[in-house]
């Protein structure tokens, strides 16, 4: 894909590329999708969008076409191809969702945008954070969609996650821990930062809110194994507010862990994605303290802490794929014309995030201050 994709880059298909279309327009009917990598991931986009009425997929494209063809089935009316450039030069086309390695997104993806395509990208947006703000601004500029599939994000736990911190059920937000640890694939080219990290600190970046964001970030890792990149790793980011967040990722855990708390001045939130009978619980429990201003003079010497210990909730979560949701954020941004809520300035933040953590790593751990804000 990469190779197809130099090439649209270096302008050997510019006569197959149109015009800009969807930008600027409001389509009505069903949205023309090509789905671009038939590897891991790109099954499960063609998948949900032939599932969704918004959309109409038209095309897989994959180097090898005989994986693509046996992706969509015997019977299939959708067109396999390894020709990058006809996909991009069809002009029923409207949106390109890229699931291609990380490396190949900025030439993929950035062939779609100057054919007039909206485009989602599968998480990391790009491979650099200047990568990223490439597609960012191709995609500003020209009025058109760019979306970063961050799968969790869409996922019914964390919407009611997102719903209570940001309606202030919780109160101001004091922490935010989370784990993410199991006996997983040691990759070959990427640290278990930058393969278990994105899915946090994406969530983190979804469920905050507007006025908070972290500002540096610490990371501390260790490959006890020899396999050439960190296996453990802790991510230490420091909120604007004073407040902290913390992950904690792992290839070499022989459970299976997938929890994130979030602590607030009136509520912690708990929530277990491998417990579907109570993926959230709310606890009333926490520590108060009197300020001083709050108490008389002859105690204005001590601060009081108190504990509340009050009732623990579990509101009913409902189940609907993640990847449904996100289709249907994506038409619903396309045709709107406005951002999604995983755009690309989200994925930039993430990325930010991730290239000051593995500086940090590389400086044992050094706090490295962040140059994204909200």
């Amino acid at each position: 894909m990469k190779d197809i994709a130099k090439d649209i880059a270096k302008g050997s298909a510019k006569d197959a590329v149109p015009t800009p279309g969807p930008a600027g327009q409001t389509p009505t009917r069903a949205l023309g999708v090509a789905v671009v990598g038939a590897g891991y991931w790109g099954p499960n986009l063609v998948r949900n969008f032939q599932s969704s009425p918004q959309f109409r997929l038209r095309w897989l494209c994959d180097l090898n076409v005989d994986r693509a063809q046996q992706v969509l089935g015997r019977y299939s009316t959708v067109q396999a191809t390894s020709d990058y450039a006809a996909v991009l030069a069809d002009p029923a086309v409207d949106a390109v969702a890229v699931a291609t390695p990380a490396g190949t997104h900025l030439d993929v993806a950035l062939a779609a945008l100057r054919a007039g395509k909206h485009v989602l990208v599968e998480k990391p947006l790009a491979a650099t954070y200047e990568d990223g703000l490439r597609l960012v601004t191709e995609a500003e500029e020209r009025g058109l969609t760019l979306m970063c599939d961050h799968t969790y994000c869409y996922t019914p736990a964390v919407a009611k996650i997102r719903e209570m911190v940001r309606s202030g059920d919780l109160g101001d937000i004091h922490f935010v821990d989370s784990v993410r640890i199991n006996l997983g694939l040691v990759q070959k080219d990427i640290d278990v930062l930058w393969d278990l990290a994105p899915h946090d600190l994406s969530i983190l970046d979804f469920i905050l809110p507007s006025h908070v964001h972290p500002v540096a970030v610490a990371a501390h890792g260790a490959d006890p194994i020899g396999a050439g990149q960190s296996c453990v790793a802790y991510l230490t980011l420091q909120l604007s507010t004073g407040a902290i967040a913390h992950v904690h990722v792992n290839w070499l855990s022989p459970t299976k862990v997938r929890t994130t708390m979030v602590g607030g001045s009136k509520r912690t939130l708990v929530w277990d994605d491998l417990n579907p009978a109570q993926r959230v619980a709310i606890f009333d429990r926490g520590v108060e303290l009197t300020t001083p201003h709050d108490i008389g003079v002859d105690e204005r010497r001590d601060r009081l802490v108190s504990y509340r210990t009050g009732d623990m909730v579990a509101p009913a979560i409902g189940e609907k794929e993640a990847l449904r949701s996100m289709v249907e954020e994506f038409a619903t941004s396309i045709k709107r014309q406005r951002p999604p809520l995983t755009d690309g300035r989200a994925g930039l933040r993430v990325l930010d995030i991730l290239e000051a953590a593995s500086r940090s790593l590389e400086f044992r751990g050094a706090v490295v201050g962040l140059r994204t804000g909200r």
